[in-house]
């Protein structure tokens, strides 16, 4: 079967370079670099479709959905929805630009891990709803943490264009700070609350091994936990003292940075609570 062929080289070169032109259009700006780009990216998300698709519906038991590889692969997936609607949308701002970047470091990363292989102990995994479930708000609310680190970053950008009191015409074009601040805050508020559910739904799922030791200990559970304190604080900072946007990105950053540790971090507990 022809989809079966697509490989993670084939749009992962394909987000690369689109980047590459995104970044020798800014250098020098010419209609059809940007024109390219897009067809580039678009052709990247089809082929990430088309292998996402052969992976969880066709080869299955080949690529689990709990493994790291897969999970990595869809994160960037929806981010590069998200990239693709963007670039349409914003068609005069250089969206590609600070998006393409983490739709690249995510594959990038996926490719690290071995493509068969379950992050997750047997208790995470099976037919059962709720380890679905459990997955998928920790994948969704991951999501949220990459949008706001891209809009973190768009804001630092913005802040010192208007700050060193660059020309409108020239260099990166953005969005106002304004908007780029509801960006961050968009994010935040969705990401949270995911967060929240997927930590809750795991608590549930590690009820029956409480008095093992190990399975607490588990380091992917640890870099969970501590990521949600992390926007706990950020959220509370925000809303309950104010925080500037300034700061409330750099904290963002900072999030997303622990993201990508708990994404890498694998569960180091095998059924039985043996390591």
């Amino acid at each position: 079967m022809w989809v079966e062929r697509v490989t993670v080289y084939c749009f992962g070169a394909s987000y690369a370079l689109a980047l590459l032109l995104e970044l020798v259009n800014l250098l020098r700006p010419r209609p059809y670099l940007r024109g390219l780009a897009t067809f580039l990216g678009g052709a990247g998300l089809l082929a990430h479709t088309l292998f996402l698709a052969v992976a969880l519906f066709i080869t299955p038991a080949e690529t689990p959905l709990a493994s790291q590889f897969v999970s990595l692969l869809f994160i960037a997936w929806i981010v590069a929805i998200f990239y693709f609607y963007g670039t349409l949308h914003h068609r005069r701002q250089a969206w590609g630009i600070f998006v393409l970047p983490v739709i690249v470091f995510l594959v990038v990363l996926a490719t690290a891990f071995p493509q068969g292989e379950s992050a997750g102990p047997e208790w995470l995994r099976g037919d059962r709803l709720l380890p679905v479930v459990h997955g998928i708000l920790l994948l969704l609310a991951a999501v949220g943490a990459c949008v706001g680190f891209v809009a973190s970053v768009m804001y630092l950008v913005q802040a010192h264009r208007l700050k060193t009191k660059t020309p409108p015409g020239q260099g990166i074009r953005l969005m106002s700070l304004e908007r780029l601040e509801a960006m961050m805050r968009h994010a935040i508020v969705t990401c949270f609350p995911l967060l929240t559910a997927g930590l809750l739904t795991g608590v549930v799922l590690l009820v029956p091994r409480f008095g093992q030791v190990e399975s607490l200990l588990d380091l992917r559970i640890v870099s969970t936990i501590v990521l949600w304190l992390v926007f706990a604080l950020l959220v509370y900072l925000r809303y309950g003292y104010h925080l500037r946007a300034r700061r409330v990105a750099l904290l963002t950053i900072v999030a997303f940075a622990l993201l990508v540790c708990t994404l890498a971090a694998s569960h180091t507990v095998a059924q039985g609570g043996a390591p």
